[in-house]
């Protein structure tokens, strides 16, 4: 795994994590217990903070960043992203915040003081724009994201599902690396 200090600062890693060896871990990072970061993954804190929470999986070829503090937003934005969450393969994350129980559909973008809620399935190749507020218990959509129609108890179920489905997976690699 490619774990690197930046500005003498190591990410953190809780119990159980699995970090791809292809993947890129950078700076001032946190992951909570039972975390994956599938390969291809870049999570880059190196101008601000990001904290992961657990049972979340970061899938293939994610880009994970900040914004920094500078003239135009004196205190930046860090990433923050709840627990049992699920970033699809390919997605974009950029000083945004993501709460609890959240499925991010492959390709999309979250960008910088934007906020997802607990509870949302954000589709695929969506775009959520600069300081988007999504509510919860919603299905959003399009680019840009707009909320389409309210959660069946069938989906809000699945968001447990697929995170443990995910720290099933990354408990099988690592066993194989022992």
């Amino acid at each position: 795994m490619s774990i690197r200090i930046y500005n003498k600062t190591l990410p953190q890693c809780g119990s159980r994590v699995f970090i791809d060896s292809s993947a890129v871990v950078i700076g001032d990072v946190h992951l909570a217990d039972d975390c994956s970061v599938w390969p291809q993954a870049v999570i880059r804190g190196d101008m601000h903070a990001i904290r992961i929470g657990a049972r979340t999986s970061i899938q293939d070829g994610c880009v994970l960043h900040i914004t920094h503090a500078g003239p135009f937003n004196p205190e930046g934005y860090p990433l923050v992203v709840g627990e049992d969450v699920t970033v699809g393969h390919h997605v974009l994350l950029h000083g945004c915040t993501v709460g609890s129980r959240v499925l991010i559909g492959m390709g999309s973008i979250v960008m910088d003081g934007a906020r997802i809620e607990d509870d949302v399935v954000l589709a695929a190749g969506s775009l959520v724009p600069p300081g988007k507020h999504l509510l919860s218990g919603y299905l959003y959509m399009g680019r840009p994201a707009q909320q389409i129609r309210a959660l069946t108890e069938q989906e809000m179920a699945f968001f447990r599902y697929t995170a443990n489905n995910y720290v099933r997976l990354k408990d099988s690699y690592l066993a194989q690396e022992q």
